[in-house]
């Protein structure tokens, strides 16, 4: 019989934050979902909100936060450029600042702690695909740094808490995800996509459209984070966990307006600066060491995402 714990999520009214707070909430345990509504909205979380094990705190992690708690599963910092450019050095604070004061609970609670880390400490990669031993090609003083170099620090404070207090940490580098609860205006390629297809509109493609992405559907992640916390105490992390299935954001486009039956035209746009050309995640360790590899594919994933994407802005 599973024993309940008290989980804290922070960023639990996020995207990931949201499906991960339902997740634990059906498995059994008290969750408590931390948010200051950033990019979080309670929108996500409001059908949540009359569980008896479920509680509700608006709070931002740059301030230390005292509770008692079994697991923490930190998430809370903005995912996309548009949202993590907005405020650069707030973002550096929530990736750094946050790490610490959620280390510190983790410490004084003696909880185990996850971390949700990103494919970006990669950078733009010069080994394809990128398996975790791979240790980046990143700008260190770009405009994307602020949210790339932010996680990597995050995981250097994970690992140095875990060499001189022992604390039980696990790290998990999370690639392209998608899904129902994306915010429509984040600037992510998928959630762009649709809604641009949806409306009609051009769908806008960086530069010639070549470069790759790989699309995780949440479902199959949030999978991943349950069994990487679960997993023995010698599995830390870093690991990857995305689809390795490999796509150009031209046949994403071009997938979007077939599933749609949009009429909608690509419109090209110059590239940013430090777009990686390519993404995709290799992730033997995943699949050797906590069993894990993605189950939905992409067309399935987006005919998912497409359908909240359109009840959505039915009732917009």
């Amino acid at each position: 019989m599973q024993t309940r714990k008290r989980i804290l999520v922070t960023g639990g009214a996020g995207f990931l934050g949201s499906h991960l707070c339902e997740r634990l909430i059906n498995d059994g345990h008290d969750v408590i979902c931390l948010d200051n509504y950033f990019t979080g909205t309670r929108d996500n979380i409001l059908h949540l909100l009359d569980q008896p094990h479920f509680e509700l705190m608006r709070h931002d992690i740059t301030f230390p936060l005292y509770l008692e708690v079994d697991e923490i599963y930190n998430l809370a910092c903005p995912a996309s450029p548009v949202h993590y450019q907005f405020d650069p050095v707030q973002t550096t604070k929530t990736t750094v600042h946050g790490a610490i004061n959620m280390l510190g609970l983790a410490k004084r609670t003696k909880s185990k702690i996850f971390q949700a880390s990103t494919s970006e400490v990669y950078g733009d990669p010069e080994v394809h695909p990128q398996p975790e031993s791979y240790r980046g090609s990143v700008n260190p003083i770009g405009p994307r740094s602020c949210y790339d170099e932010g996680k990597r620090c995050a995981e250097t404070l994970f690992f140095d808490y875990k060499r001189q207090h022992n604390l039980n940490i696990r790290v998990a580098r999370i690639f392209n995800t998608y899904g129902p609860r994306m915010h429509p205006n984040d600037g992510r390629v998928v959630s762009n996509f649709i809604v641009q297809a949806l409306k009609g509109e051009p769908i806008t493609i960086y530069g010639d459209g070549e470069q790759t992405r790989s699309f995780c559907y949440v479902d199959d992640l949030i999978e991943g984070f349950i069994r990487l916390m679960a997993a023995p105490d010698d599995v830390t992390g870093p690991m990857n966990l995305g689809n390795p299935g490999e796509f150009t954001i031209r046949e994403l486009a071009e997938a979007v307006i077939r599933l749609t039956g949009s009429s909608s035209e690509l419109a090209t746009r110059p590239l940013p600066e430090d777009d990686p050309m390519q993404r995709q995640p290799d992730i033997t360790l995943a699949r050797t060491t906590i069993g894990w590899e993605p189950t939905i594919q992409l067309e399935e994933g987006l005919g998912k995402t497409i359908r909240y994407f359109e009840s959505e802005l039915a009732d917009a």
